[in-house]
């Protein structure tokens, strides 16, 4: 009895056409400019978010990544306290006393926000596309145009290979990113800019 209600069941299953919600039976994949269009609508959806040293990922705005962390301060994995010693004092110019020059603050505890490869790579999961997390990989992971060729939706890569930030060019001389102290779009800028922009999207 069993089986035969097996067997029932599944050509039930079978002979039953698929439902299909509404706006999805008609929907087509996206062209390469819906696309570009779409991955700039959703940076610029986050205009104004903080800017987050380490912030953000495919989902959205993050905490920065000393928030990630998983030792709390002055502890480190593996090690122990010894009763009756001393704390070490920190030394001038590590995290937790002052910031140097060139070196990123700690974020502050409790902001959500981007970096800017966080941004990107938020921008850019919209529409299905996975990129890596830090500004180098993400410079390096599409073809290189000339700034002559810029596009909508191209990568400006800015230090070495792009290792130092990245942001997404808007076309007519502007682009979004994030900076201190929020997203942003300004004019592109083109100081320490690498000598191409990623295109990721064709």
């Amino acid at each position: 009895m069993k089986r035969v209600y097996a067997v029932a069941t599944g050509l039930a299953l079978v002979l039953t056409p698929a439902v299909v919600p509404a706006g999805l039976a008609s929907a087509a994949p996206l062209s390469s400019a819906q696309s570009i269009e779409y991955v700039v609508q959703r940076a610029l959806s986050q205009r104004g978010v903080p800017f987050v040293y380490g912030g953000g990922n495919a989902s959205g705005p993050t905490g920065g990544a000393s928030q990630r962390a998983s030792t709390s301060p002055g502890r480190y994995p593996g090690t122990a306290t010894i009763p009756g010693t001393p704390a070490i004092p920190a030394a001038p110019g590590l995290p937790g006393t002052a910031t140097l020059p060139g070196i990123s603050p700690v974020p502050t505890p409790g902001v959500v926000g981007f970096d800017a490869s966080g941004l990107v790579q938020y921008a850019f999961a919209g529409v299905g596309i996975k990129l890596p997390r830090t500004s180098g990989e993400q410079c390096n992971v599409g073809r290189k145009v000339p700034p002559a060729q810029a596009r909508r939706g191209d990568l400006m890569c800015y230090g070495p290979g792009g290792s130092q930030s990245v942001a997404i060019y808007l076309g007519n001389g502007q682009m979004i990113e994030a900076t201190e102290p929020a997203v942003t779009v300004s004019a592109a800028r083109t100081s320490n800019m690498t000598p191409y922009l990623t295109r990721i999207i064709e």
